[in-house]
């Protein structure tokens, strides 16, 4: 990132690198010491390189990439606990890093002590650790273990202590390495609210393999890939690109985007508005949902045995519509075309936010017992109904996908991110991410007669 005057940026990294000197045995170590520069008799091992970029005060930057990427030797080299083999990362303010699991506790120490360890690296003096410590325990939930040694704590009570460490120090920066991975689920929702407050008012950078935490909680991301920087951007584009890449590794690296042009042309429809009851007409919560057309020329990839020919939302009379409201009835009809002949189709959508996170989807593997085989040049097509949920004012785009296997084992034919837009307006209310449609409310007194 480009144009970030030194008061603004929190983080800068600039050409940074590390590399790692492999020995096959324990004796070419000890002859390298001896011998020095003359001979090497180790190979070299770059698990980060040329990695540069900018981090702007009060940004949260998500790291994805898979496992031996190199996300936490990134986070361990701008936390300043690794050294650099060459380039630079500098931080500007005080950093608070949740990186492996409980580093920097010592087994042997009881809880309370580790938290006077910990928070006393991470800056804060004798007294103001004193002055929060009930504070800290607290936040942890670990009781009476509070003054037992960490090496009898589960994962997540070490998890538990070193989060609620964090959450002290009055930290600027905040780096947190799948610190989530580990714990309940209620621990884990409140370490979220904390993230997310802390985003209001800090920097973070945040690794994880949650596709929605990252596009929920990020404004942007960087994609690492053999310890490179493979994309970043706006967090939602990248999560995109880094999952296209996954399913296409994961069906032996087959795959292409946005494919060559065919023989077959988009279905025009007439569209039309669905007549709108008059109650709800005149209603304040009314939330108008705008459905936009199928576009075909969107980012897309896949084998291409079968594409997607035209994806729209429908009523009753399977007529598209351009409009609904939520609560009513709709169906999603995707239709398709076989470029060869497939043993077993499974056709699927996702709806998501403007952030990239899947707010609900299906597919087709449930409501077929038999395998769904077609043969070259077939059209077929999929239809989902259901009741369109209650959205908050803002765009959401469908994903659809047509796959060949089972739903354990299958291979992308052809996947497109943003087949169509939906925008809503109204509302009344807020609904979460997604609100479900009330068949009936009621409110009445229950007169005890016992």
């Amino acid at each position: 990132m480009s144009g970030a005057t030194a008061g603004e940026t929190a983080i800068s990294v600039r050409n940074l690198g590390k590399c790692y000197q492999l020995y096959d045995k324990p004796i070419h170590r000890m002859l390298q010491s001896l011998i020095g520069d003359r001979h090497r008799f180790y190979r070299e091992f770059w698990a980060l390189r040329d990695v540069g970029f900018e981090v702007r005060r009060g940004e949260t930057l998500g790291i994805v990439g898979r496992n031996g990427a190199g996300k936490s030797t990134l986070l361990q080299l701008i936390a300043g606990t690794l050294k650099p083999s060459e380039g630079k990362a500098t931080t500007h303010g005080r950093v608070a890093a949740l990186l492996e699991l409980g580093s920097g506790f010592n087994p042997e120490f009881t809880g309370r002590q580790n938290v006077y360890l910990n928070a006393s690296i991470l800056g804060l003096t004798r007294n103001e650790i004193d002055a929060r410590i009930d504070d800290i325990l607290a936040y942890a939930e670990i009781g009476d273990f509070v003054d037992q040694p960490t090496r009898n704590y589960s994962t997540g009570m070490v998890m538990r202590l070193a989060f609620a460490v964090v959450t002290h120090v009055d930290a600027d920066i905040l780096i947190v390495d799948e610190a989530l991975a580990v714990g309940d689920a209620f621990f884990m929702q409140k370490c979220m609210r904390y993230l997310r407050d802390f985003k209001k008012r800090g920097t973070m950078l945040f690794v994880s393999h949650d596709g929605g935490a990252v596009t929920s909680l990020c404004d942007r991301a960087i994609w690492l890939e053999r310890g490179c920087v493979q994309r970043i951007g706006e967090a939602r584009v990248v999560m995109d690109a880094y999952l296209e890449a996954s399913l296409i590794e994961r069906q032996g690296g087959v795959g292409a985007r946005n494919g060559a042009k065919t023989r077959w042309q988009p279905r025009k429809i007439e569209r039309h508005i669905n007549p709108r009851q008059e109650l709800l007409d005149r209603s304040i919560l009314r939330n108008d949902i705008l459905l936009f057309p199928f576009k075909p020329d969107v980012e897309s990839f896949g084998e291409y045995k079968a594409r997607v020919t035209h994806v729209a939302f429908c009523d009753e009379s399977r007529q598209a519509v351009a409009m609904v409201l939520a609560g009513e009835q709709v169906t999603l009809e995707i239709e398709l075309l076989a470029e060869q002949d497939m043993d077993n189709v499974i056709v699927g959508f996702y709806i998501k936010d403007r952030l990239g996170q899947l707010l609900f989807g299906d597919n087709t593997v449930l409501s077929h017992t038999d395998d769904f085989a077609v043969s070259a040049g077939e059209t077929f097509q999929a239809r989902f109904r259901f009741e369109m949920p209650r959205l908050g004012a803002a765009d959401y785009f469908v994903t659809v996908g047509v796959a060949e296997g089972t739903q354990e084992q299958h291979v992308i034919q052809h996947w497109l991110h943003e087949a169509l837009r939906i925008t809503a307006s109204g509302g009344g209310y807020a609904t979460g991410l997604v609100g479900v449609p009330m068949h009936e409310i009621t409110l009445e007194r229950i007169n005890d007669e016992s």
